[in-house]
This record gives C-alpha cells, structure tokens and sequence, in this order.
C-alpha cells in the first residue's frame, strides 16, 4: 500500500507574494468600487497598499490587469456564494420535501447579497463599453468562466421561478438576468445613500421592491 504524499507547503517568500497580492486586489476593488476603472491610478493602488509603484508592476503589467484580476476575484467570490445557495435549497427540499418558491428566494437572496456589498464599497463597477478594461476581461478565462456559471445558475433559477408563476413569463429569462446584474452598478443605492435619509436596511427594502414587485400600487 502506498502513502498519499503530502502536499507541499509553499515557502515563506511565496506566501508573502500571495498576501501581498491578495492586498493589491482588494485595494483595487475598493477603488473599482468608489471610483471605477477609467478614474482609478496605479500610483492610488501603489499608495494605498503602502509599495512602491516599480514593485505594484512586479506582480501586475499593468492598470488592466490589476483591475481584470480584481475582477476575477469578485466573481469567484459570487459563484462561491450561489454554489453554497444552491447546496442550502438542495438540503432543505430533500429534508423537507417542496421546492416550490425556493428559485425566488435565491434570486432575492442574491440580490440582497450584491446590494449589501455595493452598500459597503465591495462591488467593483463594470466596465463601459469602450473601456480597454472590457477586453481584458473578455480575454481572460478565469472571469469568463466564472461568468457563465453564475450566468448559467441564475438562469436556471429564474427559469423556474417564471414556471412557478413569481416572474412574468413573458419576459425573456435574459432581460431579467441583465435586470439582476444591473443591481450591482444601480446608481439609486448610491443616491439614496447620500441622502442621508434611509438606513442601509431601508435601502435594501427598498430596492428590492421596486427590482421585484415594481412601481404599481399592489392590488389586495
């Protein structure tokens, strides 16, 4: 019988070069987030993680690929969540026996979860159309990837949800998928936050009305 070989432990220097790239791409989604890919620097992201700009370009060649592996990581970071989502709703109808309405709660819980982040400064906003930014992330196979299965998840999710009879069928499934990803560059969190006026909670609330059951007076 053989012995599975342990796996080998990365040296103190790489560890380092992990940690401080971990911190880059965090510094750069901050500033994704507060300011966006055209107005974010290289000297900002330099400053912020306390280094020297000639070091920044030792782990990333340039403005696109700090922003592109920033990223990257975000959505790993979403296709973590709804994997775990759709692992909670599996638990629950095998342990409880319906499904019925669990698509929607996903999709809302979702929603939640991006405006949550956007509220705290966590979600980079995407690029425009003529941004250089877009090609990198079109060309990078890691955020494409990611991409489609959180395109793929979703979809499927609010398949059923139209099939249930909580999302209007007669809507494409991909209009309301683009309904959903517009939540995380929604400009109204950022107005009504400025207002000073509403809790983050209220913020929320309100967002998610106007997303899911829209501006009509609701019937009784």
């Amino acid at each position: 019988m053989t012995s599975t070989p342990e796996p080998l432990k990365k040296s103190f220097k790489a560890q380092m070069l992990e940690a401080r790239e971990l911190a880059i791409t965090a510094s750069v989604n901050r500033l994704l987030a507060e300011k966006g890919f055209d107005a974010m620097t290289v000297d900002e992201v330099a400053a912020e993680v306390g280094i020297a700009k000639a070091s920044l370009y030792k782990h990333f060649n340039s403005k696109e690929e700090l922003a592109c592996a920033a990223m990257v990581q975000a959505m790993q970071k979403a296709q973590a969540f709804l994997e775990e989502l759709q692992a909670q709703s599996l638990k629950q109808t095998q342990s409880e026996g319906q499904s019925a309405g669990r698509a929607m709660n996903k999709l809302k819980a979702t929603t939640r979860w991006t405006l949550e982040l956007k509220l705290a400064g966590q979600m980079p906003t995407l690029p425009s159309q003529n941004s250089s930014l877009r090609a990198s992330l079109m060309a990078s196979r890691p955020y494409m990837d990611g991409l489609m299965n959180v395109s793929d998840l979703l979809g499927a999710w609010i398949v059923q949800a139209q099939k249930e009879g909580h999302i209007n069928p007669a809507l494409p499934p991909i209009a309301v998928l683009y309904t959903l990803y517009a939540r995380a560059c929604d400009p109204v969190v950022e107005f009504l936050k400025m207002s000073e006026l509403h809790s983050n909670e209220e913020i929320i609330e309100m967002v998610m009305g106007t997303c899911f059951d829209g501006l009509s007076t609701r019937k009784n």
